[in-house]
């Protein structure tokens, strides 16, 4: 039986529909159009940075130190650094025993130097946590504003106390500032960070682009990167944070303005690192080389450190400690104090004074050919 022909007109219908297919976004853009957006990319780099610093007021003040919150906040400290080295004569550089943890912002040792000179000579360029190999970090890629300065260099043997303190566990841990240390040589054996983080800290040292966008996660977006912040936040826009308002000086106070014995702590066996095998050591010592380097007029401050905690073993060991500490830099021609321990009530802990402490630190500091 002979099939029917089917109508033209059925035929038609039978016929898959026609779909209009949306119109591509795809942009092509000639070589001379991908070299202006270079260009433009190139001056956002260069210049947002400089343009922010304008739109973003910044009067450190008297008695000024970095807000704990901003700790990793490296391009603020730069800033800061910069405006302390045009306005002032000393600059203070540490760790928190620089910094106060003890204490408000007006009864840190910057402070009491201020006050017993008579005169608004010294800054506080603390920074919470900066153990030597941050610190040397710090100085070299956010610290170039100081040259040509009395600088008042604390060293904290605290770091010195063991070989976790001196980063020389082969085991992971956490430690503060892991962005400033060496990120691939020299080694240091307890930090584990794969090579893209430790590539991306490279380059936010080196870029000033990108460490400015690190301070404006710091100071914004609380403490968070701009994608994370947005998914905490779906419904607000993140344009808006963006006041220009910094949070003022720092006047918490961190722990409890306590004896150390007081707050339960008990006598301490420290097992002291050897100078000759230290990475902290030679950290320190890169710090002290790279501001003798930029003409900076330097005193080292070998403490205070709490002997009254020591154990007795432990106190011996640090003694021999302390005072190898001080041949090492005279023999370098550097100059520097040992101050003598100060009364047990007037430590916090094993290495922070107390108000007390800091006042009666500044009254021996004054007392060096630095000040005179």
């Amino acid at each position: 039986m002979n099939a029917e022909p089917i109508p033209s007109s059925a035929s038609s219908a039978l016929r898959a529909p026609h779909v209009s297919l949306p119109a591509s976004n795809a942009v092509q853009l000639s070589g001379r159009e991908w070299l202006v957006i270079a260009a433009f990319a190139l001056a956002l780099c260069l210049l947002a940075p400089t343009l922010w610093k304008r739109l973003e007021p910044f009067a450190a003040g008297p008695d000024y130190r970095l807000p704990y919150d901003l700790s990793n906040d490296y391009w603020l400290y730069s800033r800061y650094a910069a405006q302390a080295a045009a306005e002032h004569e000393v600059l203070v550089v540490g760790d928190s025993v620089v910094w106060g943890q003890y204490v408000t912002r007006n009864q840190t040792l910057s402070h009491y130097l201020n006050e017993l000179s008579g005169r608004e000579c010294c800054a506080n360029l603390g920074l919470d946590g900066a153990h030597p190999a941050a610190l040397a970090g710090l100085l070299e890629h956010y610290g170039g504003a100081i040259a040509g300065r009395k600088v008042v260099l604390v060293c904290n043997p605290l770091w010195l106390s063991s070989s976790k303190h001196d980063l020389q566990d082969e085991k992971e841990f956490a430690f503060n500032h892991p962005q400033l240390v060496p990120q691939f040589s020299p080694r240091i054996p307890c930090y584990k960070e794969d090579v893209s983080r430790r590539l991306s800290a490279v380059i936010n040292r080196n870029l000033d682009f990108s460490a400015w966008t690190n301070h404006l996660q710091q100071a914004y977006f609380d403490r968070m990167d701009i994608p994370s912040w947005t998914l905490e936040h779906p419904y607000e826009r993140p344009v808006k944070l963006l006041n220009c308002q910094l949070p003022p000086s720092d006047n918490s106070l961190r722990h409890l303005p306590v004896p150390w014995f007081q707050s339960g702590i008990k006598p301490q066996d420290y097992p002291w690192v050897n100078l000759n095998g230290s990475l902290q050591w030679r950290s320190f010592q890169s710090c002290v080389e790279l501001l003798r380097g930029r003409g900076n007029r330097l005193l080292v401050v070998v403490g205070p450190f709490n002997e009254h905690m020591l154990a007795d073993a432990s106190r011996e060991v640090y003694r021999k400690l302390k005072l190898e500490i001080a041949e090492r830099l005279r023999a370098g021609n550097v100059a520097c104090c040992v101050p003598e321990p100060l009364p047990s009530e007037e430590y916090g802990d094993a290495s922070h004074p107390l108000s007390a402490g800091y006042r009666r630190l500044a009254e021996q500091l004054l007392q060096t050919e630095l000040f005179k």
